[in-house]
């Protein structure tokens, strides 16, 4: 089978990543292509064209490269047809990737999508374009299906990706010492893997050091954003920074400080006391705000259903409601507990099945 994998950032370039590995165990002829990064390339896949060419989000910085994106997506489009391949699969991206479905329908590639686009948050009405262009769709948030049936479209959930990661992960006893981090319990700070979330949110992050003495913060980094959008750092003491290690930060931490995303729900699985952070250009969340759908913005309240980590947005996110938030949740803070009790119940609602082997079996089940 030849297959053709789109993945438009990190998180889904490790997902598709995992998913090709499944693929490869039960297809020995697959040849693979696409857009993604380090993970897939590492997987086997042939790399067209990196996701950090992609990396753009928010209405206002999306409509500044809109020409930009028009030409990746022909360029994307042409290397598509030349690969020909058995199936198109999409991993989340829903700018980019919806529009690839829609290409791939009209010129008769089959298309599955692995990791649903967040319809359920806004712009639902998108569910009629995919029930259009999309030949399979595999989800990971429980929630999920019951959304697509209430639009008829059956949907397969395939458990979710991140439990297939953090049990596999061993934490490195020696991270600390590594990285010099010292003896002083953990803050883990996660602005992000995106240069205009880092932009807004890193410096409110550490802005709260002041009022932890006794702790070190540590921010993780990611290596495909340019050093300089750490320069804040430079100012600031009683903090470290470590790249590419946010499962070892993470399992070292006493609690974290983490942007709305994906990372979220790592946290949560790992154990960590959070609070969520998100902030973007006013002009971005003014028109957002209009068309969210959902009472929240992390993924462990969406899929508990209640507010189980304190959420800060936009205003709200202040250094003074920062500094309270995490204050809740340390090791005497009155809202740990709370916040233990949810992850468990974050869990369950997940199931246990491996979401990578999960989908490569079904998607080769349905091209049969």
């Amino acid at each position: 089978m030849k297959y053709y994998i789109i993945a438009g950032e990190r998180s889904g370039d490790l997902h598709a990543a995992n998913l090709v590995k499944s693929l490869r165990e039960i297809d020995t002829s697959r040849e693979v292509r696409g857009i993604g990064g380090d993970y897939m390339k590492d997987s086997g896949v042939e790399v067209f064209m990196h996701y950090r060419d992609l990396a753009v989000m928010g209405f206002w910085e999306v409509l500044k490269s809109v020409a930009k994106l028009r030409r990746l997506l022909k360029l994307c489009q042409k290397d598509l047809m030349a690969f020909k391949p058995d199936v198109l699969i999409l991993v989340d991206f829903a700018g980019f990737n919806l529009r690839m479905a829609t290409f791939g329908k009209a010129n008769g590639i089959r298309t599955y999508y692995y990791i649903s686009p967040k319809i359920w948050a806004w712009n639902q009405k998108r569910v009629f374009k995919i029930k259009k262009v999309v030949d399979r769709m595999f989800v990971i948030l429980p929630f999920e299906k019951h959304f697509y049936q209430r639009y008829n479209y059956e949907v397969d959930y395939v458990g979710n990706p991140l439990l297939d990661a953090i049990d596999a992960f061993q934490p490195n006893e020696q991270f600390n010492d590594k990285n010099n981090i010292g003896i002083n319990p953990v803050i883990a700070v996660l602005p992000g893997s995106r240069k205009q979330e880092v932009a807004y949110i890193l410096e409110t992050m550490l802005s709260v050091i002041q009022y932890f003495p006794d702790y070190r913060f540590v921010v993780a980094a990611v290596d495909n954003l340019p050093p300089e959008v750490y320069a804040v750092l430079d100012k600031t003491e009683q903090v470290s920074m470590v790249y590419n290690q946010t499962y070892d930060l993470l399992a070292h931490a006493h609690a974290a400080i983490v942007t709305s995303g994906t990372a979220t729900l790592e946290t949560a699985l790992l154990n960590v006391p959070q609070v969520v952070c998100y902030k973007t250009s006013n002009f971005t969340y003014h028109i957002a705000k209009h068309f969210i759908k959902v009472g929240y913005i992390s993924l462990v309240n969406l899929i508990a259903g209640e507010e189980v980590v304190k959420e800060l947005i936009q205003n709200e996110f202040t250094t003074t409601n920062l500094k309270i938030a995490i204050r809740e949740i340390l090791p005497e803070g009155n809202k740990r507990q709370h916040i233990l009790t949810g992850y468990q119940k974050v869990r369950e609602l997940l199931g246990t099945q491996s979401a990578s082997q999960t989908t490569a079996r079904l998607i080769l089940a349905h091209l049969a």
